[in-house]
């Protein structure tokens, strides 16, 4: 069983996952840096100084504190649109990468099929 484990854990795909989880933690980290301290007081100066955190109402002896979560929302929307930025500019680069490679290959097949037709032309001249 310890064998099994060892192999799936050392796995490229686990290993993957296991940075992708580290790297993640630490994008969050700076976007949610990015909007509580840049994004949210520009949009609370553009409110007139409201802040959301500070938002939130009583019922009875229960605060209810709908701010934090007008918060979250805003900070889930701003990681998830900066990864999608961040997912679409390794997709454009990636795939002008593959264009290049095709191009190279195209070439290839042109060059081997050129030598094919030269070949056979000489073939044809010496007989």
């Amino acid at each position: 069983m310890w064998k099994d484990f060892k192999e799936f854990a050392s796995q490229g795909n686990v290993m993957d996952l296991a940075v992708a989880v580290i790297i993640g933690g630490a994008f969050g980290k700076i976007v949610s840096s990015l909007v509580d301290n840049i994004i949210m007081p520009i949009i609370g100066l553009l409110l007139g100084g409201l802040s959301f955190e500070g938002l939130k109402f009583t019922i009875g002896d229960a605060n209810i504190e709908y701010g934090v979560f007008i918060q979250n929302v805003v900070d889930f929307f701003i990681i998830a649109l900066s990864i999608f930025l961040f997912i679409r500019l390794i997709n454009s680069v990636r795939r002008k990468h593959d264009e290049e490679e095709e191009e190279t290959e195209e070439l290839d097949e042109q060059t081997k099929l050129l030598t094919e037709i030269r070949d056979l032309l000489k073939h044809q001249k010496e007989s």
